[in-house]
């Protein structure tokens, strides 16, 4: 029986980031660059916590509420679900779905190295979908 890999397999490596005093506005501009959901939000190299699109959509839908003078400190969720790059694949999946949470920061000596998405999970199953159980 193969062992269950490490989040560090399947992680995005160097994640975008952001920094918590830049505007809603610019965040939203890198997040559809990029095509992505959530930003890792820094300030002094030191992560604050996270910012989704949902967060983005849900201040923004406030009466006069202008996202190029909203910073990101003041839309993001501090204290966002963090994990090793050595955490067990199966033990963040569980975590995920348990409190759906639609990402995990992925932190080596308290230092940003990935990120891990539903989609990134996806591609893990698919992965393992093919290797493990393929005939």
């Amino acid at each position: 029986m193969k062992s269950i890999p490490t989040i560090d397999k399947y992680m995005t490596s160097a994640p975008i980031t952001i920094g918590a005093e830049q505007s809603l506005e610019k965040a939203a501009k890198l997040m559809t660059e990029h095509r992505i959901r959530h930003l890792p939000v820094l300030k002094g190299g030191q992560l604050m916590g996270i910012l989704s699109d949902r967060d983005i959509k849900m201040v923004t839908s406030l009466k006069d509420v202008d996202p190029s003078k909203v910073i990101v400190d003041e839309a993001l969720t501090a204290d966002p679900f963090t994990v090793s790059p050595r955490a067990m694949l199966n033990e963040v999946c569980e975590q995920m779905a348990e409190h759906k949470y639609g990402s995990v920061l992925v932190l080596d000596n308290h230092k940003l190295v990935g990120i891990f998405t539903w989609v990134d999970a996806l591609y893990a199953f698919q992965e393992l979908l093919d290797t493990r159980l393929k005939k």
